[in-house]
């Protein structure tokens, strides 16, 4: 019976919306909207040709942020200096590292650190401590004479350093260039490198999941403001200080050759460090305006603003470089899942870097060292394996190589690779909870400035941050340059208020959509205050504003603000159509860009045409979001002064160990949910913080005991924060926050006087 009558509904709520477009019952001074596309999606596909464009613009952009010096080498470095410290700064390479005296013996009982004899050179497992607590292992080749060069040699993260010396199978012995460099007199390092498997991303008892290693803990650094691969050149950089020190010693150049990851570090790491004095990158090195469809763990925020890997060649110019142009990894994509529904992993995949991609890169790359008169930049192209003789010729300044000798004798059984694996992944783990510990300390540190000794006070010392998260954690679009161009059409004639879709356009293939309630009987002059109710994801305007439609979350909250009298508006938000919209976040975030730096545009234009209405009391215009609406309740309100008032329900909760959490089901780092990060947050707000940028204006909370998002106890410790914070300015009466026995859901009572209340709506 209760299906028959949900399909009577349903029906009804279908003949109310067909029989309103055929009538185009519009609004005063808008124009009909007669589309028949899908608008939600619609959306979502205008902002990905939005990024499109712009990811091709990229390249031509990034000039604006270079002014190079080409007169001299010294003078160039000094010159590109600014744009090295914001490479570093979005790699998370910023913390010191602890000195190496000197590599390590990793050995047992019945296993010594020497574990092969090659011609002229000893195999040893080393380890070295590059950060507290993380350390750096591998093997390393230890001639038997004074070393002619000293090289960081780097696999591919699905190559053990065991595969790429040779002691365990998998690649041809011409891709084996440790072992050829090591052949030839050199010391080499060859680092282990986080793998892509997922045997400890889904643990048991917590939630299953295939996110790869490398995604995983890309996941958690990010929140913090660090990333796999800074850790990562953190390792290697520590190796290349053990390398100087035993210069003084024996001098000696240093270089690296890096394969797939591998090349990829190699490139950063010399872009960032003037000591490498040749590198070569091996299957990586192409135009990356593809970058969001590689792995998730290659994001770098606002990477594309500045660099390519022209540019990171750039960085490295005038000393030695060479491309070449191998075959490189394949990753189809990450590992299956472990069991039905737990399928958690980004989308992503690596393929080998097209040659004629390449070619232009290097084309671009080889400018620069023109303008400088170096001719150090090279291209090897079809290399058939990386390490090819030429680029080991390059790299250590040698005429000939000796030939393969290929005699490699193993002594004793090599490393456990899982164990030691396993050690990397934890050490990481374990460093990213030591910064969430201490998160607090460093925003009390970045929110030193801001003072709260009066209402006036707080709000004038306090737009600096909010320019800052707008500007370097959300990501700022210009204002919106299209007029609104109102697009709209009636869909409800409802015994209390008519309804009415709206398009408004923002930039070009960017609009702002939703739906419109305006209650009836309205008086000649009449001023009502607007609710915007913001529905969550997967969500449209419908679900809360159809009158005829309760749905299981939002119980047509929406539709009875409007019966009570308020204007409501309804918000499209483009968290809407699965993977799709989360590839918005990988468009976006290279470009310092994100899913909210479109919100906030498409909320801007909504509000300006708002209150353009006659029927719409500007000053009294409130939020109400519920879920990823809530993201949005603690995301926008606080940037726009033109709301007057924002109620978070069914999100407010301790954001950062939500991020970061190793053992809670309900971390995004175990759920699907990539499009949460965001780069640095931990380190500059959490909830608390943004909640106290809405203040002197009311900020309300919402939450049921039994909502899946976190526990009531995060919930209220953070609101704790905000609570003392409002009575610290003598605004105790305006924020609120009610618990309720429930869901995930819209309670709609004490959020409902709230709004009355301060909203002056009786």
């Amino acid at each position: 019976m209760t299906s028959e009558k949900g399909v009577v509904r349903a029906l009804a709520a279908a003949l109310t919306i067909s029989v309103g477009a055929a009538a185009q019952t519009v609004l005063p001074s808008t124009r009909p909207l007669e589309t028949s596309q899908d608008l939600a999606a619609e959306m979502v596909e205008g902002i990905h040709r939005f990024l499109d464009r712009a990811t091709r613009s990229a390249a031509s952009d990034r000039d604006r942020k270079w002014s190079p010096d080409f007169s001299s080498a010294d003078a160039y470095w000094r010159s590109v200096e600014a744009n090295r410290k914001r490479l570093a700064t979005i790699l998370g390479v910023v913390d010191a590292r602890l000195p190496v005296d000197a590599f390590e013996l990793v050995s047992a009982t019945d296993r010594p650190a020497r574990i092969a004899v090659g011609q002229g050179y000893e195999v040893l497992a080393v380890r070295w401590e590059a950060l507290p607590g993380v350390f750096g292992e591998g093997l390393l080749l230890q001639p038997d004479s004074p070393p002619r060069a000293r090289i960081v040699a780097i696999p591919d993260a699905s190559w053990s350093p065991e595969t790429l010396v040779g002691i365990q199978g998998g690649i041809s012995s011409q891709a084996q260039f440790a072992r050829r460099l090591a052949e030839n007199g050199c010391q080499v390092l060859v680092p282990t490198l986080i793998d892509r498997t997922a045997k400890w991303t889904g643990p048991r008892g917590v939630r299953e999941s295939n996110l790869p290693h490398r995604e995983f803990l890309f996941r958690m650094s990010y929140e913090l403001g660090r990333h796999l691969i800074g850790y990562e050149i953190q390792k290697v950089l520590g190796a290349i200080d053990l390398f100087e020190s035993r210069n003084r010693e024996h001098e000696a150049p240093i270089g690296m050759i890096g394969y797939g990851e591998g090349g990829l570090l190699a490139l950063y790491a010399a872009a960032l460090d003037r000591r490498i004095t040749s590198v070569v990158v091996s299957g990586y090195f192409q135009e990356r305006e593809g970058l969001w469809q590689e792995t998730i763990d290659r994001n770098v925020w606002s990477l594309l603003t500045e660099f390519g890997d022209a540019e990171l060649a750039g960085l490295i110019a005038p000393r030695r470089l060479t491309i070449e142009a191998s075959q490189g990894p394949n990753v189809p994509g990450p590992p299956p899942a472990p069991a039905p529904n737990a399928d958690r992993a980004a989308s992503g995949r690596l393929v080998s870097p097209p040659v004629k991609s390449v070619r232009r890169e290097f084309d671009r790359a080889r400018r620069i060292y023109e303008q400088l008169g170096s001719e150090n930049c090279a291209l090897v192209e079809e290399a058939p394996a990386p390490g090819t003789e030429t680029s080991l010729q390059l790299l250590i300044g040698a005429r000939d190589l000796r030939p393969d000798a290929g005699d490699l004798r193993t002594v004793s059984s090599a490393p456990d690779r899982d164990a030691r694996m396993r050690r990397q992944f934890d050490q990481i783990v374990d460093y990213n909870h030591r910064l969430v510990r201490d998160s607090p300390q460093r925003r009390g540190r970045f929110w030193a400035k801001a003072d709260a000794s009066s209402v006036r006070a707080w709000k004038d010392s306090t737009q600096v941050y909010r320019d800052y998260i707008w500007d370097e954690l959300i990501g700022r679009l210009p204002a919106p340059d299209r007029p609104a161009s109102p697009k709209t059409r009636r869909i409800y004639d409802h015994t209390d208020f008519d309804g009415y879709e709206v398009v408004l356009d923002v930039w070009e293939d960017v609009f702002a959509y939703g739906v419109l309630l305006v209650p009836k009987g309205l008086r000649p002059g009449e001023r009502r205050p607007v609710v915007v109710a913001q529905h969550g994801l997967e969500g449209r305007p419908t679900d809360l504003a159809d009158p005829d439609v309760d749905h299981r979350a939002y119980h047509r909250y929406g539709a009875r603000l409007a019966q009570e009298g308020f204007v409501v508006y309804a918000p499209q938000n483009p968290y809407i159509g699965r993977d799709r919209f989360r590839q918005i976040w990988r468009k976006a975030h290279p470009l310092k860009l994100s899913l909210y730096s479109f919100i906030v545009g498409q909320h801007q234009q909504t509000l300006a045409w708002l209150k353009s209405q006659p029927f719409v009391d500007g000053d009294r215009i409130g939020f109400y979001g519920l879920s990823y609406g809530g993201k949005t309740a603690m995301r926008i309100p606080p940037l726009l002064d033109d709301y007057a008032l924002s109620i978070c329900s069914a999100d407010f909760n301790e954001w950062v160990w939500k991020n970061t959490s190793t053992t809670d089901r309900y971390s995004y780092l175990f759920t699907q949910e990539y499009d949460m990060l965001e780069f640095n947050f931990a380190n500059v707000i959490n909830y608390a913080e943004l909640a106290t940028l809405m203040a002197p204006r009311p900020f309300m909370v919402e939450r049921g005991h039994s909502d899946g998002v976190a526990p009531d106890e995060w919930v209220a410790y953070e609101f704790a924060k905000v609570r003392r914070f409002y009575n610290r300015l003598g605004l105790g009466d305006k924020t609120e926050i009610e618990f309720f026995d429930g869901p995930h859901e819209i309670h709609g009572k004490g959020t409902f006087d709230f709004l009355r209340k301060h909203l002056d709506w009786p």
